[in-house]
């Protein structure tokens, strides 16, 4: 009969626990590594293409400055800068042509009251729009009032500024105030 027994000093240690574990540890060390391999491949990647992008976008602004410079030195020359004062003079003249003065002065009627009536009337034509300097006459206060909410409501006339109100000089008319104030017209 055989019988077992260690004789040794030392028990017998077995590592297999250390084995598995340092095993494991080394494997997920192995696919931590081939993750942030392959991400910082992906990042390399991305930059190079946004830096050839970016000396692409360089390489286009650098070249459309060139041509602004190149279109300024022309534009800059004498007999150019002559063309351009007088393409800027009839563009005005047709700007002042298409804007339908008709339609201004339907408007304003629409808005003036019963007990005012417009004495002077100066249209400028300023970015598409016509800035207005009206004079008023107005028989009463409450004239005058209605006058300017019907201005202040409506949609065509904007930016109302009343300039100067005061009492009429003379006993020729029915007035009793003259008003004096800038509107700015655009129809819409």
């Amino acid at each position: 009969m055989k019988s077992r027994f260690n004789l040794a000093t030392k028990p017998l240690v077995l590592h297999r626990k250390f084995y598995v574990l340092t095993i494991a540890a080394i494997a997920l060390s192995c696919i931590a590594m081939i993750t942030l391999s392959w991400k910082v491949y992906a990042v390399r990647k991305a930059d190079a293409s946004f830096r050839g992008k970016k000396e692409a976008e360089l390489n286009s602004i650098q070249q459309l400055q060139a041509e602004r410079e190149e279109l300024e030195r022309f534009f800059a020359q004498p007999e150019n800068a002559k063309l351009h004062e007088r393409a800027e003079f009839i563009n005005t003249i047709l700007d002042a042509r298409s804007f339908n003065w008709t339609h201004m002065f339907m408007d304003l009627e629409k808005v003036v009251p019963v007990g005012v009536r417009v004495l002077n009337i100066e249209p400028k034509r300023v970015n598409g729009q016509a800035a207005v300097k009206l004079t008023v006459g107005a028989v009463s206060e409450e004239a005058k009032q209605r006058f300017m909410d019907a201005l202040e409501r409506t949609d065509t006339f904007s930016h109302l500024q009343l300039v100067s109100v005061r009492p009429t000089t003379g006993e020729q008319t029915t007035d009793i105030l003259i008003l004096e104030l800038t509107i700015v017209y655009s129809r819409a």
